[in-house]
């Protein structure tokens, strides 16, 4: 394994790796963070202040965002609120910057949302602005989802919506590249939900320890709690097979997501037994080549895999239903509310009436 892997920074950043290496490294790190963090302050301060504009569409408009780098269970969340507002009624759509994609083509979230919300679109433009008045004019949208949009502030939000890990909720406590943060923590203050993901993968003691930090930084923002629930593994070609059906005698995984470490615990509480060497860990948005891929296949013959096991977000950039001879599946996942669904439904629920008379003053 390479020095500069992604678990080896991680584990320098978070002080797993206690040899004298990694302490030099995090010294040096520390500069370029404390800049990066001064940065940020400044430019949300230029936002606060008005010295940088601020632009208004004719729509509501929310921003689902997090505060690190890397997977916070954003998709399926963006997912459960286009739903939600579909159901009663309201025409969506989600815009998004595009971050990782092609040219010409779509990032890894716009491909897995377009597949589990086929009557949703979803807009990829750095201009989001334009995405979105795009929607409103073209589209006959009602309301706005910005996807990853907590630190994009030209556009004006109703409402603010933050989501952190609960594996990895504060970053390490650093702004990146010491950490893992993309502003100050104290940024936490704009959002006015705050919801942590993945809260049944640690203890309830630890889940409190969290939402007690938060309410020092921010005691008026709604807190909820979800948990990431598989619903079933699909393949490329739309075939399904429940959770209790697949049981392979030999798995291997991989994933190219911004949390690895969930995938990986999601699969244990599968009742998976994953060997020392059966999960490969790409970086974030990696677009797999053809090289990637027969790599992948060459892997998992050597390993004998009776299947390999991947993300949808993993699935919709390779496409395959088979990795050679060896079956090829997605982990579904869907959000299910451990807390909070009832508080947060009663701040969704004024921007549905805003929509309602929207139509009739038209």
């Amino acid at each position: 394994m390479q020095f500069f892997s992604i678990e080896n920074y991680l584990r320098i950043i978070s002080g797993q790796d206690r040899t004298p290496r990694a302490a030099l490294l995090r010294v040096g790190l520390w500069p370029a963070g404390a800049l990066y963090a001064a940065a940020m302050v400044l430019r949300n301060k230029a936002y606060d202040w008005r010295w940088l504009r601020t632009e208004q569409v004719e729509v509501p408009v929310i921003s689902v965002g997090n505060l690190t780098l890397g997977g916070t269970g954003k998709t399926p969340f963006v997912a459960w609120l286009a739903r939600w507002f579909r159901r009663h009624g309201v025409r969506v759509s989600i815009v998004s910057r595009g971050y990782g994609a092609e040219e010409g083509s779509r990032n890894d979230e716009a491909k897995a949302l377009e597949w589990a919300l086929p009557d949703v679109p979803h807009l990829q433009n750095p201009d989001r602005v334009a995405a979105a008045r795009t929607a409103i004019t073209e589209l006959e949208t009602e309301l706005i989802l910005l996807d990853d949009a907590f630190q994009h502030r030209r556009i004006a939000r109703d409402l603010d919506i933050v989501l952190l890990d609960a594996l990895q909720p504060f970053g390490f406590g650093h702004v990146v590249p010491r950490g893992l943060l993309r502003e100050p923590l104290r940024g936490i203050r704009r959002a006015q939900i705050v919801i942590l993901s993945r809260a049944d993968l640690v203890s309830q003691d630890l889940r409190e320890e969290i939402r007690q930090r938060v309410a020092k930084l921010h005691p008026s923002a709604i807190w909820a709690e979800i948990r990431q629930q598989p619903t079933a593994w699909v393949n490329a070609a739309g075939d399904a097979q429940t959770l209790e059906s697949f049981h392979p005698d030999k798995v291997l995984a991989f994933c190219g997501i911004g949390n690895p470490e969930a995938f990986r615990r999601t699969l244990e509480r599968l009742q998976f037994t994953l060997d020392p060497g059966a999960v490969r860990v790409f970086p974030d948005h990696h677009p797999y080549t053809r090289e990637d891929v027969g790599d992948l296949t060459r892997w998992a013959e050597q390993m004998q895999a009776k299947a390999v096991v991947c993300t949808e977000k993993d699935l919709v950039k390779i496409g395959l239903t088979h990795l050679g001879k060896i079956p090829l599946w997605a982990l579904r996942i869907e959000v299910a509310f451990i807390s909070g669904l009832s508080d947060v439904e009663a701040a969704l629920q004024p921007l549905v009436e805003r929509v309602i008379r929207n139509r009739e003053s038209r």
